[in-house]
């Protein structure tokens, strides 16, 4: 099959498979995570915090990452990237185990994670068309997305069994077994090196920003989009990520498993949405679709502070999760058509912090108003908000133009 090409190129196949691991691992022990800061602490604030200071990091060193990543070997970023996070949380799990895991311990590990991930993603997102044949490079991608969204699905159920019949620590060690997994997936790819080119593409890192402004700032769709994006993100993350563990606990009366069960119905709708998509080779009215797609999430955040039951609460994350496979393809195929080839690493780098850089304030005000007014309300005030700035944008003329 066509979707699975790219994994005749063996160094992709090791990758893949390492990174898979990986995020199954991660899948695992982001429930684990929420479920004890939740029975810890009992405080929406410090869950936020802990959200806080994980992209922090990130959004901070994101561009560095960036010029990194373009210097340097990227298989080695890669690798030490994933022995760094094992060792932590290794600790972590030690800690955990111990009855020693205070709330500090897992902020310092977060602010670690955050700043691993500003040299991940951009290592990541590099190294596949390094060794990816032009022609396997779509294969590639749609399989990168799908170990997300299958992790997505399994992780979260598997995480919420093992934190019910064998605690927090067997899903943090398990969270560690999966970075030394994939660190040994890449070792035999460390001795790979930069393209020639790579070190000879542009005079400097400044005048390559400075290029990407000016590109995003020549398309009113694009810097528009990303301003939006980054806006809508504290009324959407915030809640989805803060407000959701207690809205399982607190609201509804019921325990980590029913949180696993909702996180999971979010990836199967993605996962139904991309599999739909992928059967056309082109989609038409992106504005309209992109936007759609945001204010369907947007009522759906508004349902999750309605619903009385868990089934209920499983429908409409579901659609959730489909309307972010929409957003995500139609944004993710409009980038690549329309930005420039030789533009497009920067550019994105450059949205993916402008869509990110209000993320902590999103995860601080949600902490605090769960403790305030409580999780059904974040999502309604949240779900509100995005419905009517996603509604605003189909009147912007470059929005209503881009097909």
């Amino acid at each position: 099959m066509s979707l699975f090409i790219s994994l005749r190129t063996r160094a992709f196949a090791l990758l893949w498979t390492g990174q898979t691991i990986s995020r199954l691992g991660d899948s695992l022990y982001r429930i684990a995570l929420s479920w004890w800061v939740l029975e810890k602490t009992g405080s929406a604030t410090a869950m936020g915090t802990v959200l806080v200071v994980s992209s922090l990091p990130m959004l901070l060193f994101l561009l560095v990452g960036g010029v990194v990543v373009d210097r340097l070997p990227r298989f080695r970023v890669l690798f030490a990237s994933d022995v760094l996070n094992g060792c932590v949380v290794a600790v972590v799990s030690v800690l955990a185990a111990t009855r020693a895991l205070e709330i500090w311990h897992v902020y310092v590990a977060g602010a670690i994670f955050g700043l691993s991930d500003a040299f991940f993603y951009p290592a990541y997102s590099a190294s596949v068309p390094q060794i990816v044949p032009p022609e396997s490079l779509p294969s590639a991608n749609s399989l990168t997305g799908l170990s997300f969204q299958i992790t997505g699905i399994v992780g979260p159920a598997v995480g919420a069994t093992l934190v019910a019949l064998g605690g927090t620590p067997a899903a943090f060690g398990l969270d560690s077994l999966s970075f030394f997994i994939s660190a040994a997936f890449l070792a035999p790819l460390i001795r790979i090196a930069l393209p020639r080119t790579s070190a000879q593409a542009a005079p400097g890192p400044v005048r390559d920003l400075r290029d990407g402004l000016a590109e995003v700032g020549s398309r009113t769709w694009l810097w528009l989009s990303i301003a939006f994006f980054g806006l809508v993100n504290i009324f959407d993350a915030g809640p989805r990520n803060v407000a959701l563990p207690f809205l399982v606990h607190d609201h509804l009366g019921l325990e980590v498993g029913a949180l696993g069960a909702v996180t999971s119905a979010i990836a199967v709708g993605s996962v139904a949405a991309a599999i739909f998509l992928g059967r056309y080779p082109r989609l038409r009215r992106r504005g309209l679709l992109l936007y759609g797609s945001e204010i369907v999430m947007g009522l759906m955040l508004v349902l999750f502070g309605l619903m009385p039951s868990l089934p209920g609460l499983i429908a409409a994350a579901f659609i959730f999760g489909v309307g972010i496979s929409i957003g995500n393809l139609v944004w993710t195929n409009t980038l690549q058509e329309m930005v420039p080839q030789e533009r497009l690493g920067r550019v994105s780098s450059i949205d993916a912090l402008g869509s990110f850089v209000f993320l902590p304030v999103g995860f601080a005000f949600a902490g605090i108003l769960v403790d305030r007014i409580g999780s059904a309300n974040v999502f309604l005030l949240g779900g509100a908000v995005v419905v009517l700035l996603a509604g605003a944008m189909l009147f912007v003329p470059a929005i209503q133009r881009l097909d």
